[in-house]
């Protein structure tokens, strides 16, 4: 399982593109994995043949572990039946030794010792019996004699796995009726006849204890198992609000302007949802515009140093089902208008559908949140560490303002706050930029430019 992004510690496997047998090619799609954060489509690394899938889909697995293998010619895949053929030996030992006729001298296989070492204590007094029977010559009265009752039970044809449920579960193995080939009694047989008896389990192995569900507290209605993200949205939550000292700053912009632009672009011709510029689109090329003329601001902190950084790597807060994703639009100053707008909305429906790169959504210098479209008038976020600052962007509202002539008009009002981590951008830097940024929003012709 390859680690997809910085904060990915497991992967889910979605869907195999490949099925085992299937030659493959290197850079060729074999899988989907889902991460922490997105859906990634994963390439094969080399030329050869699919020739093992470890994992199902649906399986989730830690970074690092295997998940198939891809043979090169003349090459196989490595054993990975260790832990099985044991037990398969053991049940053709049982076989072989119940078609012999037994003798009263006659040693325990390896595997019924093994058995007899590792099984409970009531399992053992069963076992224990017909070895001291068998060797009784040689042991003298060493060991307890076995009763008939349990001799029989011992020569009863069954999987080891059986004698072991039937030892938990306190089953007389003489009793049940084998369904296996040749009447052998199986573990299914042995459950059976446990129900039937309403048998219960003499000492639970530990091995076997299945955790309890999560108890609903009275009022509950259900318990949400958290997804990959929202784990991530947590830690990354109390990372910053815990050792990044926050503060915020507020502008409240004449948003007039910007409508008034927004609407002559329209009355241009652009009518098309895929294709417009909005609103949105006018605040992050103002704001990638602003740190260029501000560049202290696109900057982190950096333990004994302040990163300031030579692009403008700008990340967008996009919501999605699971919580949030910022993809990022790298050099922003070097994108127009249009450019950014594009981006945007691309980033955007990938982010949506967890289709995203993880070089697309990792790193940022700073991020813009807009909650407007929502219909939230203003708010404050959280920065994203190690960023320097995130702005928090409120809808557009029409309100009653007093013009320059002293008269009471409809004007346009949007909010705009800044978190800043205190540690970069200090209140004066903060009102700098802001003062930049709504210089710009206010003029939104040299946006165009």
């Amino acid at each position: 399982m390859p680690k997809l992004s910085d904060t990915m510690t497991e992967g889910t496997l979605v869907s195999w593109k490949k099925k085992k047998g299937d030659k493959v090619s290197a850079g060729e799609v074999i899988a989907e994995i889902e991460t922490d954060k997105a859906t990634m489509e994963w390439e094969s690394s080399e030329d050869g043949t699919l020739t093992e899938i470890y994992v199902e889909e649906g399986g989730k697995v830690n970074v690092g572990d295997k998940i198939a293998f891809i043979a090169g010619e003349g090459e196989e895949a490595p054993k990975n039946e260790e832990k099985k053929e044991p037990e398969k030996k053991e049940e053709k030992t049982e076989e072989t030794k119940e078609k012999k006729p037994q003798s009263e001298t006659e040693k325990p296989a390896p595997a019924e010792e093994k058995e007899k070492e590792t099984a409970p204590p009531q399992e053992k007094t069963v076992e224990a019996a017909v070895p001291a029977a068998r060797s009784e010559d040689k042991r003298k009265t060493t060991q307890p004699t076995a009763s008939p009752a349990r001799t029989e039970e011992a020569r009863v044809k069954a999987s080891p796995v059986a004698r072991r449920v039937a030892a938990e579960l306190g089953v007389d193995l003489s009793g049940v009726k084998g369904t296996g080939p040749d009447g052998r009694v199986t573990e299914t047989d042995v459950r059976g006849a446990a129900k039937s008896k309403g048998t219960t389990p003499a000492q639970k192995a530990p091995a076997v204890a299945k955790p309890s569900a999560p108890s609903i507290k009275a009022g509950e209605g259900a318990r949400i198992q958290l997804s990959g993200i929202r784990k991530i949205i947590a830690q990354r939550l109390v990372e910053s609000l815990g050792p990044v000292p926050h503060f915020y700053l507020t502008i409240e912009i004449n948003a007039t302007p910007l409508m008034t632009a927004r609407e002559e672009l329209k009355s241009a011709g652009e009518g098309a949802d895929t294709s417009k510029i909005t609103v949105n689109d006018f605040v992050l090329k103002a704001a990638v515009q602003a740190a260029v003329k501000v560049p202290r601001v696109n900057a982190s902190f950096d333990g004994d140093a302040i990163v300031q950084y030579a692009d403008v790597d700008l990340g967008i807060a996009v919501a999605i089902e699971d919580g949030l994703l910022t993809p990022v639009i790298r050099a922003a100053q070097n994108k127009s208008l249009r450019e950014i707008s594009q981006q945007v909305k691309d980033l955007a429906s990938r982010a949506r559908n967890k289709r995203m790169k993880p070089e697309e959504f990792q790193g940022g210098t700073f991020t813009v949140s807009n909650l407007g479209g929502m219909g939230i008038d203003s708010f404050s976020a959280v920065i994203n560490p190690p960023q320097g600052f995130i702005l928090a962007v409120g809808k557009v509202t029409k309100v009653p303002v007093i013009d320059d002539s002293d008269q009471i008009v409809a004007g346009n009002r949007m909010s705009i706050t800044m978190s800043c981590d205190h540690r970069v951008v200090d209140g004066a830097l903060g009102a700098e930029y802001l003062k930049e940024l709504r210089h710009l929003l206010e003029n939104p012709a040299l946006l165009l430019v």
